[in-house]
């Protein structure tokens, strides 16, 4: 990662894109301290945050999702994503699974109902999570990372799995989080997706940002255009 800067605002989606090695995932692990940042300035609402741990990250505002399911798959849907409203207690994750806390378990887990009947899965409380399709685990993952009441939100293909219909209440769920204030990150792979409803595009080739602009500008830009395609006429 060299010389990448990039500013996402509240109310605004930011899609991020790049050919595969492009260094996407490992811009959302440094930014969330999943990786330590060996130089360089994360900041959140101003403040520097790239020497903080993930887990003081994320109760500063920022929720993220991973581009493979991580999810506790012989538990029920309800208690993985209450296992992200964690962050909102005051008791830890161990407390919240052991239900030590009558009091903090029944707001934990009524937070994660409301979550996950923001993302249409209201229907599937008590299903074990393992045994979702891939498109609705990856919902569930959106449903926990909300739990967490962030500012922001860090989405690694997120439309990876879903079928058509899925995608567009994806897309529509998207659209009223940015509505509600929230600052969105995307990367994506599913460029039909992501052309629709993203503000701006960052794309990144070898590490670095290689362009910025509106979906319509990137789609016509040499620069992007020679990274996938591997030149232009």
């Amino acid at each position: 990662m060299a010389d990448l800067s990039l500013r996402l605002d509240a109310g605004r989606i930011l899609g991020l894109i790049g050919p595969n090695g492009a260094g996407k995932s490992t811009l959302f692990n440094l930014v969330s301290g999943v990786l330590a940042c060996d130089g360089g300035e994360v900041r959140l609402q101003g403040e520097r945050i790239e020497r903080s741990r993930a887990r003081a990250i994320a109760r500063r505002g920022l929720g993220r999702t991973f581009q493979h399911v991580h999810l506790v798959s012989s538990m029920s849907v309800l208690d993985n994503v209450a296992l992200g409203a964690h962050l909102r207690g005051r008791k830890g994750t161990l407390a919240a699974m052991l239900r030590r806390d009558r009091a903090e378990e029944a707001m934990l887990l009524s937070e994660a109902r409301r979550q996950l009947e923001r993302v249409g899965l209201g229907a599937h409380l008590h299903d074990s999570a393992g045994s979702l399709a891939l498109g609705q685990q990856r919902l569930v993952e959106i449903a926990r990372a909300l739990a967490g009441d962030p500012l922001v939100l860090l989405l690694d293909e997120p439309a990876a799995g879903l079928r058509w219909a899925e995608k567009q209440a994806l897309d529509a769920l998207l659209r009223r989080l940015r509505d509600e204030g929230l600052a969105i990150l995307l990367v994506e792979h599913d460029m039909e997706f992501v052309m629709g409803l993203v503000d701006r595009l960052v794309v990144m080739d070898f590490g670095q940002k290689i362009a910025e602009g509106p979906p319509a500008e990137m789609q016509r830009h040499p620069a992007v255009l020679e990274a996938y395609l591997g030149g232009v006429e």
